[in-house]
């Protein structure tokens, strides 16, 4: 994986040296997302500029690859390289290296704007066609790779992450009320399209962009698409595992040491099985396992619906099954709240809190020995194995699912605030818009087709997060991780498949467990879900809530701007445990909404925005 960044403009010479300076600063700011190399390509209209994270060919792919009159900067993975270079070879194209950068661009020079049709992968990047003086932009279908842009004193200028953009003349952080919607009423997540900032938007997903005298035009090229679903369920299981495997065995891929993400839950013991199995049909080493806990998590886990049981035992378990070289890895109390100001700078925005600041503390770790990680993200979202696809009362509301009731963000806030950004109604209008786009299937049932709302939702919005999340921290620390549940063949299948199959006899997944079968163990097979791992230890809220406490006691501290100091030390501040309903998907509770609003201070500290 790499960091790209770049200009375009037809109104000015980027010849001139100041323009040169600013891609380099642009450049550097990326220098976490790839330490292996960097290169720049500067002409009268366009500039461009790469960062390399080496995992295909480190000896040779080296960016901005030039090949006739186009020059390509390029930030992924490409899981069907073999196939598309033997094609691409077949009409012609000859290969200089072993690197999927150079299939990508020889795919560009034959497919032209057709070209993302022909790409398995995770991926962003941009060609500039130096005779048409055309630009091209291109994101993957499910948005894993980042691609954030904004046009301002008539350039176009774009980047792996905004922190690129504001190193560029004369663009700067703002915020407008837009971005404190966002903020207050959305985030975590974000909406699609949507940079936060003002004036700052990312392609979307599954979208490519096309600059060129004419103008700006932006238009989708991929989507899933509604249909009957024609296969029985035996037939559904086998070829949902054909796919899955296959999917799998594609990313295993690497010339850099490899390793898989490992919680003992469905997902990411089928993953570790499946590659654990392959390392050994090919005669290698045995694979490298990794899993997440916390200090003195074991002496208070208490379980709940959402986590029904511990990690632990059956990471164990799927160790000894299946001979992984393993290590367990535990992050502290303090460690975890020392490294929200960190997590916020990787993504540029305040994020999940705990969740993303305990990722940053072990991603740094598993840096120390490999550079490539696979993880289970994703397999929910397409299954439907959140409580919001079974629960009546989640599965019924009127609006995003994992934010039911928005008052449990509105309640720290200052009452006016609340009142003048219209928090509920934006929020609501973004729900709304994002149902009108469902790809429909003429017939359903009222719920199949509620469901059916549900997981466009949770591809658009929920599962968008997850991987920013994911691709954000991890690139962070220089670590590639990849998600086998993201394959679009996999995703494609799986829309399709009816709930009464996915969700077989009531049982969450239950088409992925048959699925399993013959893979995992049966117990494991078998397992409830359970999320990602978050930390039992109450010194945890104890620490952030005096870190809050010392931000409050602050007066130039800008949340006081944002926040109900007297609702807060009355209520978030004085009360002790989890507080009741998440605030946010299944982890974000009390505790989390104080990590929150430490990392919002940290933000608009750190970017100078204000209300």
């Amino acid at each position: 994986m790499c960091g790209i960044t770049g200009f375009c403009s037809f109104e000015q010479d980027y010849t001139v040296p100041r323009w040169g300076q600013a891609l380099e600063r642009m450049k550097n700011t990326l220098a976490h997302r790839g330490p292996d190399g960097e290169g720049t390509f500067l002409s009268t209209h366009c500039g461009l500029a790469h960062r390399r994270l080496a995992v295909i060919d480190p000896e040779n792919g080296a960016q901005p690859m030039y090949s006739g009159d186009c020059v390509l900067v390029y930030n992924g993975e490409l899981y069907n390289t073999p196939d598309l270079r033997r094609e691409l070879e077949r009409r012609g194209h000859t290969f200089r290296t072993h690197a999927d950068t150079e299939v990508v661009l020889e795919a560009w020079l034959e497919y032209g704007t057709a070209v993302g049709e022909h790409l398995e992968g995770i991926y962003a990047f941009a060609v500039w066609n130096k005779r048409t003086e055309t630009l091209f932009c291109c994101r993957d279908r499910f948005g894993v790779k980042p691609f954030f842009y904004t046009v301002q004193d008539g350039s176009f200028v774009f980047a792996s992450e905004v922190k690129a953009l504001f190193a560029c003349p004369g663009i700067v952080p703002k915020a407008d009320e837009d971005t404190w919607r966002e903020v207050l009423g959305v985030c975590p997540a974000r909406t699609p399209g949507t940079g936060v900032f003002q004036n700052i938007q990312e392609l979307r997903p599954a979208h490519q962009l096309i600059l060129d005298r004419e103008g700006l035009r932006i238009e989708r090229y991929w989507n899933v698409e509604s249909r009957e679903h024609g296969e029985n369920y035996e037939d559904t299981v086998a070829h949902l595992r054909a796919l899955l495997t296959g999917a799998i065995q594609r990313q295993l891929v690497s010339d850099v040491p490899l390793c898989t993400l490992l919680s003992g839950g469905l997902d990411s013991s089928i993953i570790t099985a499946v590659a654990a199995q392959t390392y050994r049909e090919q005669g290698l080493p045995p694979l490298e396992t990794y899993s997440f806990d916390y200090t003195d998590n074991k002496k208070y886990f208490k379980a709940s619906s959402f986590q029904p049981d511990a990690d632990w035992p059956w990471v164990e378990r799927m160790r000894e099954e299946f001979g992984t070289r393993h290590r367990v890895l535990t992050c502290d109390q303090q460690t975890l709240v020392d490294l929200l100001e960190d997590a916020m700078r990787a993504k540029d925005f305040p994020g999940m809190a705990d969740c993303d600041s305990s990722l940053l503390y072990f991603c740094r770790e598993i840096h120390k020995r490999h550079i490539v990680a696979i993880s289970g993200e994703c397999s929910d979202e397409i299954f439907g194995g959140y409580p919001w696809f079974h629960r009546p009362d989640m599965l019924a509301a009127d609006t995003f699912p994992w934010c039911m009731d928005l008052s449990v963000r509105t309640r720290v806030l200052k009452p006016e605030l609340v009142k003048r950004l219209a928090l509920e109604e934006a929020v609501h209008e973004r729900y709304q818009s994002s149902l009108a786009e469902t790809p429909r299937l003429e017939g359903e049932s009222p719920e199949d087709a509620r469901r059916r709302e549900i997981g466009w939702l949770n591809l658009t919005w929920f599962m968008t997060n997850l991987l920013d999340r994911k691709d954000r921290i991890s690139m962070a620390t220089g670590l590639e991780i990849r998600v086998p549940f993201c394959d679009h063949h996999l995703v494609e299948y799986v829309w399709n498949i009816p709930w009464e199959m996915k969700s077989r006899g009531g049982v969450r997944k239950q088409v992925l467990r048959d699925a399993a079968k013959g893979i995992l163990p049966e117990d494991v097979r078998n397992r409830p879900k359970s999320p990602y791992p978050k930390t039992h230890n109450p010194l945890f809220e104890q620490l952030a809530r005096q870190a809050l406490l010392d931000i409050l006691a602050d007066k130039n501290a800008p949340i006081h701007a944002v926040v109900d100091e007297d609702g807060l030390k009355n209520g978030l501040l004085k009360n002790s445990g989890d507080y009741g309903q998440a605030w946010f998907g299944q982890l974000m509770a009390g505790p989390q909404m104080i990590a929150y609003l430490i990392q919002l201070n940290q933000w608009m500290e750190r970017y100078g925005v204000s209300v």
